[in-house]
């Protein structure tokens, strides 16, 4: 079952499908397991399959007891669309109790749902917090200066933007965010490639879409023991901030109370970019 979830890590990115089918194996598995579902739904997530993943989430949560799915939730509803929900959701009480790490993350997406409504300086006020300032080379820091650019920017202070951008790049040695392509179009560079439209003749490869990809995920034996070598972490490859189709998936196994999603976590007593 591990060996899945970390293939479903590994593959998130070149083969969306067979993540899906690896996860989805292992929640099969082990459904009661509240990592396993936290995988499955951070590849939902990833997939911007928020219907889904919010299930998901809600269910690792309902079995672990921990909040931290939270940011997740929030911004899966901005990515329905749901901004309401996900202010309710971010200001509920379980916020309150949250970890440095994840306050922040939360913050983030906050501000990205102000920014949806058109509302720059709210953007902004979210994320004066003192992390802005004391921010360095932590894990969040690169995507607490990024998403403070893109509040400024949307508020027309090009160069307060191009400041914390130019911050962020350098917050984020692994590239994580595009802060360097942001300050590049703030300057006037114009890229141009050069190879554009020479890969049209290959073709793309040829899929087999008759529905094999979970025959797939039982029978690589091998592929998945490559993947545990190289590791991988989906929660650590799938932070919050997307948007989607909303479209569904599979339905819970042996959990009908939450295959559906309804209410969001902030709209009491039911528990959701």
């Amino acid at each position: 079952m591990a060996k899945h979830l970390v293939a479903a890590a590994t593959l998130l990115e070149e083969d969306p499908d067979l993540a899906l089918a690896h996860a989805e194996h292992a929640a099969r598995r082990a459904g009661r397991v509240a990592a396993v579902r936290e995988a499955l739904g951070l590849v939902h997530y990833r997939r911007s399959e928020f219907n889904d993943a919010i299930r998901e989430f809600r269910t690792a949560k309902r079995l672990s007891g921990s909040n931290h799915l939270l940011p997740y939730l929030v911004d899966s509803e901005r990515g329905l669309g749901r901004y309401e929900r996900a202010l309710d959701l971010a200001s509920s009480d379980e916020a309150r109790n949250l970890g440095e790490a994840d306050n922040i993350e939360l913050a983030i997406v906050v501000s990205g749902v102000r920014r949806d409504l058109g509302q720059p300086e709210a953007a902004q006020m979210v994320l004066r917090i003192p992390a802005l300032e004391r921010g360095t080379n932590q894990p969040w820091a690169g995507r607490l200066f990024y998403a403070y650019a893109e509040a400024l920017l949307a508020g027309g202070d090009s160069e307060g933007a191009r400041e914390w951008f130019a911050k962020a790049l350098d917050a984020d040695p692994s590239g994580e965010t595009d802060a360097a392509d942001r300050l590049d179009l703030l300057d006037g560079v114009v890229l141009t490639d050069l190879l554009d439209g020479q890969d049209d003749d290959e073709g793309d490869p040829v899929r087999d879409d008759e529905g094999h990809d979970d025959d797939r995920a039982e029978a690589v034996d091998g592929e998945v023991e490559v993947a545990s070598e190289a590791g991988g972490d989906v929660a650590a490859d799938a932070g919050p901030h997307g948007g989607g189709d909303g479209s569904r998936g599979p339905d819970d196994p042996g959990d009908d109370t939450d295959a559906d999603t309804g209410p969001a976590l902030g709209e009491r007593p039911d528990e959701g970019r």
